[in-house]
């Protein structure tokens, strides 16, 4: 049968031909569709009109969980490597690569956080590509691909030194709700012209073209098309399929030079392509049947030889058979000598069809194939043993690609391979034991978004516990494991009581010991008073002499944090010492960056800003360097922070969502960042928003244990209920949180929570209690020298004090305090109280006129239109300021709405959009609401249409 023409495309294939031509900037070409519509062929063709050697196709196999960069790699193997100049940094591919030891650099030294591994490794990739000469890469099939390959390809645009273009293939429907490709597909990579094509199924006319083409001739009954068409729905898979098919049977003959068939009312077309797949297998020689199923079981290209040993066949039948299976359509090469089902779902569909025994079989020989490469394929020789059922050979090499995955940064991998393996079967103790720890320890060392996983690994742990088979001394670090993996998901309470609990059985492993006792350390949670957090320390810091010389550097660092935290002078002395000890090796380098990130985290809690400066600018500049990935945004956002109180306030909403939407930046640190978008949200107006933002922190700090993240934005959202005189909300928001301070002991974190409570107090009547808290604050603070919170109790006993002379002295104390640190923000509304408690005095509005003057210079603007309306209602003439709303946009969408329209509109759920632009969902379902209104539609489709040509 003739070659089938490329038919129905015509538009589709001049745009990507267009886009690849290298006439334009480089470009990010999304190629959408059902499966069997055509999106290889319509790439193919593309391709045809370059040089191959400068395009690069990775196929993502249909795998429950594909190995990280699998598709790359496989792509990348086909690459000559011998001659290109790589440098060093290559060394870091002899994981993914070890066939090519004798032409990468030596390996390079291990890092210890798997974040800096993986963006070593993707630099590593990224070179390789580049000095490869690769100016288009294509991923085929990206509904299927991993999370790293996905997340690389940004990294690989960015680091390319010459134009590169990325066309990704994909099903629409098929995509994961938590994959990284509605990220990428939301917000493609900078640089790079988007180009969108989907395609839709052949119409009856395309469809006579395509019939035509495969049997040269165009004298082509109409009705034989129009049944075709209704029964495949114009894909152009199932008609060829079909057509095939009744080739096969002898439906459509050739005779004298002409073709015939046999009336369109006896023709019997399959419902589906699996069983027209099937069917057309079963006609195939018994060789040739054979050949096809040993490729499906395979799934990846392969060799004659290797087709021939997973089939079972001799050379003298796999020959003929292989030649067979080739002009049945159904294989097809997929490079030189290397072969595969022509598409997956005929690979499917026969491997499915298979009896459970010669499945087993087939992988049986499939596995023993592949242990005799030189280099094992480790993950497809697990999938191989498994479905073999040897649980033996299928544990090992499983466990074996784990360690490879962790090896290359990659955790993810690692976790599912290691859970899967704890519980689709039993294991001897000692083995599930070492499983166990392999699991905790890739679950909770690693920087990967395990989202549900992460339950189901806490879920598989805990089973583990439960038997009472599992070796005494590998019990308490496994629930060690357990304990931390729980505080990283937020659960403190469970998280704590397991640490604890561990901490009791390791009482023989002095070295875990105290890594439990560390974590019990740290004053979080909402009941335990700062005494028991010290009691642990304590207890900790007496077993440093039998910790090795190695790890006393980490727990100096985690010593003097937790001392910081709990408010204890003694804090700074400690780590001074970190500060001034050797830090010669990457390990320590790192460890100091950690220990100047943590000291400048406390800083800010106790005002002292100059200090927090010097130390967070310090440990951005040594992680950086240390390659400590995963803490340098952590230090970034803390340094914006630190921007806000001190009122750098241009660009700081920016650079803090941009940190926050980086998949290196940790939860916590997500928190943080929230918080800052919330106070720049609430100053500038936008009150909606700030308070979502506000709600937001306060219950996932609440979960986590987060004493110093949970405070200000409860005072935040208490101001807000004042503003409306909400007295009673405003109570509501901050007694939680100011009981937490009070059980604890640690008023360190009570600076902008306490003033903002007290005042909500006096406000319902219950000013005696105000002035308990006051007194409180003050025992609390003693003789610190700490400049914030101290300057927020002289706020707090000038709102006890009420209007008159002595709150106006204290509140100009607190104003001078904040101006010494400096925070501006702070200083100007003690500087309003000061003036409100000598109102209507002359020097009172005048002090209140500067104040207004000098809210709305710092942006302030919810602030500076709130004094102007005091300055009103006296009498003086003020300017109107801009409330901070959508005031201005009128029935125009504002940029924020036309964002989220935008991403709306390419398919996104209102969840999926807040992830990708860092809001709430409910803030995201109230622009939507607006966009909706101005925009007078009433579906998601009809806003899609009608935002197109806002999107360009």
């Amino acid at each position: 049968m003739p070659p089938v023409a490329f038919v129905g495309r015509e538009r589709e294939l001049s745009a990507l031909t267009t886009a690849l031509s290298g006439r334009r900037e480089p470009a990010f070409v999304l190629v959408e569709g059902e499966a069997g519509i055509g999106k290889t062929r319509l790439v193919q063709e593309a391709l045809s009109a370059l040089d191959p050697a400068t395009t690069l196709v990775a196929a993502c196999p249909p795998l429950a969980e594909p190995f990280p960069l699998g598709p790359l790699v496989d792509a990348l193997h086909r690459l000559p490597v011998d001659g290109l100049a790589l440098s060093p940094l290559a060394g870091a591919l002899r994981p993914l690569f070890p066939e090519w030891a004798d032409h990468l650099p030596p390996a390079l030294e291990p890092l210890e956080d798997p974040s800096s591994t993986r963006h070593r490794l993707f630099r590593a990739l990224a070179e390789l590509v580049e000095r490869s000469g690769i100016e288009v890469l294509v991923l085929e099939d990206a509904h299927w691909a991993d999370a790293a390959t996905l997340e690389f390809l940004p990294l690989l645009v960015g680091a390319a030194k010459h134009d590169l273009s990325l066309v990704v293939t994909y099903r629409g429907t098929d995509v994961p709700a938590a994959s990284p490709l509605l990220r990428l597909t939301a917000r493609p990579p900078a640089g790079l012209r988007r180009v969108e094509l989907g395609l839709e199924p052949l119409t009856v006319g395309e469809a006579t073209a395509l019939v035509a083409s495969m049997f040269a001739t165009d004298d082509i009954s109409a009705e034989f098309v129009a049944f075709l068409h209704r029964r495949t729905e114009g894909v152009p898979l199932a008609l060829e399929e079909s057509l095939s098919l009744l080739r096969d049977r002898g439906d459509i003959v050739r005779r004298g030079g002409e073709w015939s068939r046999r009336a369109v009312d006896d023709l019997q077309v399959p419902p589906t392509v699996r069983d027209s797949v099937l069917e057309r297998v079963d006609r195939l020689p018994p060789a040739a049947r054979r050949v096809l199923e040993a490729a499906a079981v395979l799934t990846e290209p392969a060799g004659g030889v290797l087709l021939a040993r997973v089939a079972g066949l001799s050379d003298d039948d796999a020959r003929p058979g292989l030649a067979a299976a080739l002009t049945s359509g159904l294989l097809r090469e997929a490079a030189p000598g290397r072969f595969v089902c022509r598409h997956v779902l005929a690979s499917r569909a026969v491997e499915e069809a298979l009896p459970v025994s010669e499945r087993r079989l087939l992988h049986g020989q499939a596995a023993a194939a592949l242990q005799e490469l030189p280099t094992p394929p480790v993950l497809r020789l697990s999938r191989h043993f498994r479905e073999a059922g040897d649980v033996a050979a299928w544990s090992r090499h499983a466990e074996a690609a784990a360690d490879l995955a962790l090896e290359a940064g990659e955790d993810r991998a690692a976790v599912v391979l290691l859970n899967d393996l704890l519980t689709a079967a039993a294991h001897p103790p000692d083995r599930e034991a070492r499983l166990a720890h392999k699991l905790g320890q890739a679950a909770t060392w690693g920087v990967s978004a395990l989202g549900e996983l992460a339950l189901v690994v806490a879920a598989t742990l805990a089973a583990a516990l439960a038997r009472p088979e599992l070796p005494a001394d590998r019990r308490g670090e496994i629930r060690l494991l357990l304990g931390r993996l729980w505080l990283q998901l937020g659960d403190f309470d469970t998280g704590i009581e397991q640490v604890e609990t561990a901490a009791g059985e390791l009482a023989n492993r002095p070295e875990l010991a105290v890594r439990a006792m560390i974590s019990l350390s740290h004053p979080r949670g909402q009941v335990w008073p700062v005494s028991r957090h010290r009691d642990w320390l304590d207890r900790a810091t007496t077993l440093f002499p039998q910790v090795p010389a190695e790890e006393q550097t980490w727990l100096a660092v985690d010593r003097a944090s937790a001392l910081l935290m709990m408010g204890d002078e003694a804090g700074w002395a400690a780590a001074a010492e970190v500060d001034a000890a050797a830090a010669d090796g990457l390990f320590e380098r790192r460890q100091l960056g950690r220990c100047r990130m943590n000291v400048g985290h406390t800083a800010i809690g106790w005002g002292r800003d100059a200090v927090a400066g010097r130390q967070l600018d310090g440990a951005v500049d040594l992680l950086a360097a240390t390659g400590y990935q995963r803490l340098v945004n952590s230090a970034l956002i803390t340094r914006a922070n630190l921007d806000w109180h001190g009122g750098a306030w241009d660009g700081l909403a920016v650079r803090v969502t941009e940190l926050a939407g980086s998949a290196d930046t940790l939860p916590e640190a997500l928190l943080e960042a929230r918080m800052i978008l919330g106070l720049l949200d609430l100053a500038g107006g936008r009150r909606d928003d700030a308070a979502d933002q506000f709600r937001v922190v306060v219950a996932e700090a609440v979960r986590r244990g987060l004493v110093d993240v949970q405070t200000a934005p409860a005072g935040a959202l208490g101001r807000l209920f004042l503003a409306d005189d909400a007295v009673a909300d405003a109570l509501r928001v901050t007694e939680p949180a100011m009981a937490m301070v009070v059980r604890k002991g640690i008023w360190l974190w009570a600076t902008e929570l306490a003033p903002v409570h007290a005042d909500a107090l006096v406000r319902a009547g219950r000013g005696d209690e105000a002035a308990e808290l006051a007194a409180l604050f003050a025992a609390g603070l003693g003789g610190r020298a700490a400049p914030a919170p101290q300057a927020a109790l002289l706020v707090c006993r000038g709102i006890v004090a009420g209007p008159g002379d002595e709150a106006a002295a204290l509140f100009g104390a607190a104003a001078a305090a904040w101006s010494e640190l400096p925070r501006p923000y702070q200083e100007l509304l003690a500087l309003e109280r000061q003036a409100l408690a000598l109102l209507p005095g002359p020097a009172a509005l005048e002090l209140l006129a500067t104040v207004q003057v000098r809210l709305r210079d710092l942006g302030a603007r919810w602030d500076a239109d709130r004094v102007a309306q005091v300055l009103r209602g006296h009498g003086v003439d003020v300017a109107r300021a801009w409330r901070g709303g959508r005031r201005g946009y009128g029935d125009q969408l504002s940029p924020r709405e036309l964002e989220v329209a935008g991403l709306v509109a390419q398919g996104l759920t209102n969840r999926q959009v807040a992830e990708a632009l860092f809001l709430s969902p409910r803030t995201v379902d109230r622009h939507l609401s607006s966009a909706m209104r101005k925009l007078g539609v009433a579906s998601r489709t009809a806003l899609a249409v009608a935002v197109a040509p806002k999107n360009g």
